[in-house]
């Protein structure tokens, strides 16, 4: 008979007609070798009877119930039990394992329940989500469950999951294929680690989906280094031919790597936030608040003839104040005002006109990587980037107005043949 499976939310079991309840949201399921054993390692304050129960059917099957006669396979017969481990989870059970000889090859059977209960399956996995939540190498071993059978793992073997699985997930990203992603926009920007910097790409699918491109290590943000980064991300599949919307932060070497892998075919959106900031840092404090919001309500103007009236007439009450201001304020002007152009500042100026996107992202990756305090070599760091950055990417959000992004790419387009994608 089948056995029924579920737990209830107090994680108490269940017995439904005789049969013990293990697993959770009441699937029945057969007895097979590989589901037991996931199972059992996931349930372990149930795992350690069941693991006996295994080792016991195997046992009478094959040498027959104890004390039977000719039910089990020839020549095989009971030796005794020795003490061996199991995995649960990813801890390691002590447990008595019955011993099978065989009569005629005058050798040990090994019992089928027991092999499989030794591969330790989930483990990398399970190590690694609890270092990248936080619980580091040397404690592990003390912050095991609560399950007075089991022992941890030592920190050395923790670290040595941690490290297999966590070039897995680098691996699986730098080697992703873009090119059945239909995208519309990108974000660039840079996040520190170390003395390094991580350049990070991130992608705006049709549907307002956000999807990691992948990363580069540069010391700066340099042209040299993000084009190669950009241009790799092309060879990988990332399609712009209909068009692409680039939001920077305003780094030169950003800026003429997307100009020269792109072309015209992007238009630049410069952040907006940066801007403003920018140019409050040429003024004294105690005037910051007040062109704070100036500056902020001239981007908030609706239509691109509004809000660069409103960027023209504060630039000449900045004259009075501070030339430099006046000259920061009219580098890349233009660019922070692409959406405008496009006509879309009203509906996707939420989130295109700043970088907060991938802002955002980066403060999530900052909550996992920002315990550790020795980055030893580069793999240690794209390692634990990779990993964070696909850990998080199954949780964002589609940006909000994606159902404008049809309207965006044919702006792009209309804008490129006008020869607005130009502008500086």
């Amino acid at each position: 008979m089948r056995s029924v499976l579920k737990v209830k939310r107090n994680g108490k079991i269940k017995e439904v007609n005789g049969d013990r309840v293990l697993a959770p949201g009441g699937i029945a399921v057969d007895r097979n070798l590989d589901l037991r054993i996931e199972m059992i390692q996931a349930l372990i304050p149930l795992a350690l009877k069941e693991v006996n129960a295994m080792l016991q059917e195997d046992l009478e099957c094959l040498t027959g119930k104890k004390y039977g006669r000719d039910d089990g396979s020839p020549g095989l017969y009971r030796w005794g039990q020795q003490w061996g481990s199991v995995y649960l989870g990813d801890q390691k059970v002590a447990v008595k394992v019955p011993r099978v000889r065989d009569a005629v090859a005058k050798s040990a059977v090994r019992l089928p329940s027991y092999q499989g209960l030794q591969n330790p399956r989930r483990a990398n996995d399970l190590a690694l989500a609890k270092v990248l939540k936080g619980l580091s190498c040397r404690d592990y071993e003390s912050c095991v469950e609560a399950v007075p059978e089991t022992f941890g793992l030592s920190a050395s073997t923790v670290s040595r999951r941690f490290k297999r699985a966590s070039m897995k997930k680098f691996q699986e990203l730098a080697e992703r294929d873009l090119s059945g992603y239909d995208l519309v926009a990108i974000f660039l920007d840079g996040k520190t680690f170390g003395d390094d910097e991580m350049v990070v790409a991130l992608g705006v699918t049709m549907t307002g989906q956000k999807v990691l491109l992948g990363f580069v290590q540069t010391a700066t943000e340099n042209e040299k280094v993000c084009t190669a980064f950009l241009r790799g991300l092309v060879e990988r599949g990332l399609k712009f031919d209909r068009g692409i919307l680039a939001v920077i932060d305003g780094a030169k070497g950003l800026h003429k790597a997307v100009r020269t892998v792109f072309s015209d075919r992007a238009a630049i959106q410069r952040c907006q936030w940066h801007k403003r900031e920018n140019v409050l840092d040429y003024l004294a404090k105690e005037i910051r608040p007040t062109w704070r919001r100036k500056l902020q309500s001239a981007y908030e103007k609706p239509t691109y003839a509004q809000a660069k009236a409103a960027l023209m007439k504060l630039r000449a009450e900045l004259a009075l104040l501070n030339q430099s201001a006046v000259a920061s304020l009219d580098e890349g002007l233009e660019e922070t005002l692409t959406l405008h152009r496009l006509g879309l500042a009203k509906e996707l100026g939420r989130s295109f006109k700043t970088t907060n996107c991938i802002e955002n992202l980066q403060s999530l990756v900052e909550q996992r990587t920002g315990k550790v305090d020795c980055w030893r070599n580069s793999e240690q760091k794209q390692r634990w980037l990779a990993t964070t950055l696909l850990d998080i990417e199954p949780r964002l959000n589609k940006v909000q107005g994606f159902h404008h992004l049809k309207r965006l790419r044919a702006m792009i387009e209309i804008a490129r043949k006008q020869g607005l994608g130009k502008v500086a």
